[in-house]
């Protein structure tokens, strides 16, 4: 295509391209629909790219002058390759989202088109996603996921072959709509239930209906409040596990993990955490996951629960949990270096019998803590390597991996 000149108001001032659905903030300066959404709802950003000033109110106002001369210039110039902009399609508002949820109160039926709208609408644009947060969608949506009853037909026949769920519609929306964080606490604090309800997709939904669950509850977990986290039930914690041992799709493993790394530390969740039987299914998937991130987020859960009686109870019950530790060890990041020797020193200040100290001779972990104190993986690591050694240096003293100035123990005034 010829290069030509292009009128630098027409230029959006994020992308640095061309507007095809010029909008105006309420600081007065326009940019691309698409662009500045991402700016303002992708990420923590709340105030304008150019002025700086804080965005009190996130509407975008159609820039229709603008956009008429775009497509004015784009087909004056189309003999040098440009296309015409297409008109864009105007964002939903309110009035039509409100019209909506009301005639899905008329039958099942409607409920179903009504959820297959609200998807179509949310998949257009984020500024979509916004008007139906702000519309009472994210509500609607909820009471639906709460009202999910494992033992009724749930779904009409959307054709012979596939039944609709109103449960996975419902959740599969919620999930895609990327809710702000005002609208995740506020769902947690209206919908006091929404994590018991969620627990019970999770214990008997489809695999989909699953994995869109734990993926929610991920969201909103990230920003509950230190006494939602304490209060978290057992149930939950057993079908956070289930999820993790039924692999039911990496995306839905991912979130699980992480679920887990935030909720972990608070009150006796370690404790549940190991009771739900996490270490065994964590130690197999870390004997066979390469993946740096996987084995990282695996290793910081490990990590946390170990730091329980419980669960260092079921890291040395499990035939390879040990093994499996070290063996991470100098093979995939300095994080998982840090993490696994953490592991290592709970195991060795709350559980070293003779037959622990023993095994972690044979399986080579006194050699590999060695070889940690000369290379290059970080001052914390080495520090609670060395303490380790020197906690059992008087055991491992005729190992001769130990460095002579690891085979005193430490002082007893210490």
């Amino acid at each position: 295509m010829e290069e030509i000149d292009v009128p630098p108001f027409f230029i959006c001032p994020i992308s640095l391209e061309i507007m095809t659905d010029p909008v105006t903030v309420p600081t007065g300066i326009t940019y691309d629909r698409e662009s500045i959404e991402k700016w303002l709802f992708s990420g923590k950003n709340t105030a304008c790219p150019v002025t700086k000033q804080v965005i009190a109110d996130c509407e975008l106002t159609p820039n229709h002058t603008l956009r008429r001369l775009i497509q004015s210039w784009c087909m004056l110039n189309a003999c040098h390759g440009i296309e015409r902009i297409p008109t864009p399609k105007p964002p939903i508002s309110k009035a039509q989202i409100t019209e909506l949820l009301n005639d899905a109160a008329k039958s099942p039926l409607h409920q179903i088109k009504c959820l297959r709208r609200l998807q179509s609408i949310a998949s257009e644009n984020a500024t979509n996603k916004r008007c139906m947060e702000s519309s009472g969608v994210v509500e609607f949506l909820a009471s639906i996921v709460s009202n999910y009853d494992p033992t009724a037909v749930d779904g009409l026949l959307y054709n012979e072959f596939e039944p609709i769920r109103p449960t996975d519609e419902a959740l599969n929306i919620l999930y895609n709509l990327h809710l702000s964080e005002a609208a995740l606490k506020n769902l947690m604090r209206k919908n006091g239930d929404i994590v018991v309800s969620l627990t019970r997709v999770m214990q008997r939904g489809t695999c989909k209906s699953r994995a869109y669950a734990v993926s929610l509850l991920k969201s909103m977990l990230e920003m509950a409040d230190p006494m939602q986290l304490i209060c978290l039930r057992h149930e939950l914690f057993v079908e956070l596990v289930r999820v993790l041992r039924d692999r039911i799709s990496q995306q839905a493993s991912k979130a699980t993990l992480q679920l887990l790394v935030s909720v972990s530390p608070w009150g006796r969740n370690k404790v549940r955490v190991a009771e739900a039987g996490a270490v065994p299914v964590l130690i197999e998937l870390l004997l066979c996951s390469s993946q740096k991130r996987a084995c990282e987020t695996i290793l910081t859960v490990l990590d946390e629960v170990c730091r329980c009686a419980e669960g260092r109870s079921e890291l040395l019950n499990h035939g390879a949990g040990l093994a499996i530790v070290s063996k991470k060890i100098l093979r995939v990041s300095h994080v998982a270096n840090q993490r696994a020797v953490r592991i290592l020193l709970s195991i060795s200040k709350f559980c070293a019998t003779s037959n622990v100290l023993q095994e972690m001779l044979q399986l080579g972990i006194v050699a590999k803590l060695c070889l940690v104190l000369q290379v290059e993986c970080g001052h914390k690591t080495k520090e609670k390597a060395k303490e380790v050694l020197k906690l059992h240096a008087r055991v491992w003293m005729n190992s001769p991996c130990i460095p002579s100035n690891l085979r005193s123990p430490y002082p007893a005034s210490s």
